[in-house]
């Protein structure tokens, strides 16, 4: 079965515009870097849902993710915009399936709907005063799942939860993708989170090593079978932060200006630093363990794109 790749485009919240002073100027590169995708075969495009930076809060440029994944539906003609993820305490559910319909119609249905529980104490607590514990955040997604394909599937939901209430509210257009807009949720959570993607997914994104990964496979599966689900429907996805070698210049040397005043160690730890036969190396274990959708987060690609069409290159065709 094929693999398919999604890129994230920098917008700012990994401190990946900083090099560029005018706010203009760095849309037009994130943007820039979504049309790259487009043209090099890239299946997606993907945006953080975050207000402040890391890997600490800066006064540094971020956009916020849904305005730009509206943006990027229109600077874009094929390739799908998600997010990865919403977080669900940062906009009323029910709002947020507005939004998600009317962005769906806006692309011609090229919408992937990201959502996911929330973690960012630091923004959380800025913008709303308060972080609620993760039992509270967990039960509250779980209303929100509800919300959000009840909007999208009928004419007056009507919900009365602990931490939401709706009232027969009227969403039109739904969105043109049938049955709904795609919707992916973010996170491994056994319990309470993939369950929900059985429930109500239309594709997950799981993270860890390639033992954990599987196991977390392994876990969806039964909630498939639990509630009478086709797990072979539902996308399964990772994401990878991969710093792509040409394979003739020294790696700590290559990955300098990407690092900063981090060490080469440090910063491999959380970057896939390799050749192409590296790189396509460390994927095939999570293939093996059924991921078939990868989103791959590359450095510096607001300043320069090579990486970008050499990945699509060199490592995408290895898993077509």
């Amino acid at each position: 079965m094929p693999t398919t790749f999604g890129l994230f485009v920098p917008q700012g919240w990994r401190m990946d515009l900083v090099e560029i002073d005018d706010p203009i100027q760095q849309y037009e590169a994130m943007t820039s870097v979504a049309r790259a995708a487009e043209t090099n075969g890239y299946d997606s495009v993907w945006v953080y849902d975050h207000f402040h930076t890391v890997p600490t809060p800066e006064i540094e440029t971020c956009f916020e993710a849904w305005t730009i994944t509206a943006g990027l539906v229109r600077d874009t003609k094929r390739v799908k915009v998600g997010q990865m993820v919403s977080c669900n305490g940062y906009r009323h559910p029910a709002l947020l399936a507005k939004m998600a319909s009317t962005v769906d119609v806006m692309s011609h249905g090229r919408l992937f709907f990201g959502l996911g529980a929330g973690w960012y104490e630091h923004e959380w607590r800025a913008y709303y005063n308060s972080f609620p514990d993760t039992p509270d955040r967990m039960r509250a997604f779980r209303e929100a799942c509800h919300i959000i394909h009840s909007m999208w599937t009928e004419e007056r939901p009507k919900f009365e939860g602990k931490y939401y209430t709706i009232n027969e509210p009227i969403n039109e257009p739904k969105g043109v993708q049938k049955p709904h807009p795609s919707f992916w949720i973010g996170g491994g959570g056994e319990k309470v989170t993939l369950k929900l993607v059985a429930q109500y997914g239309d594709a997950c994104n799981v993270g860890g090593d390639v033992d954990t990964i599987r196991h977390k496979f392994d876990v969806l599966r039964q909630h498939c079978a639990d509630v009478g689900r086709n797990y072979d429907d539902i996308i399964r996805s990772t994401s990878i932060n991969v710093h792509l070698l040409d394979g003739h210049t020294d790696p700590e040397q290559a990955t300098a200006a990407a690092r900063g005043t981090a060490s080469y160690q440090e910063y491999s730890k959380s970057f896939w630093v390799g050749t192409q036969e590296e790189i396509t190396a460390r994927l095939e274990p999570l293939i093996d363990a059924g991921v078939n959708y990868v989103l791959v987060y590359m450095p510096r690609v607001a300043y320069e794109q090579d990486q970008v069409a050499r990945f699509a290159q060199e490592v995408m065709p290895k898993f077509s």
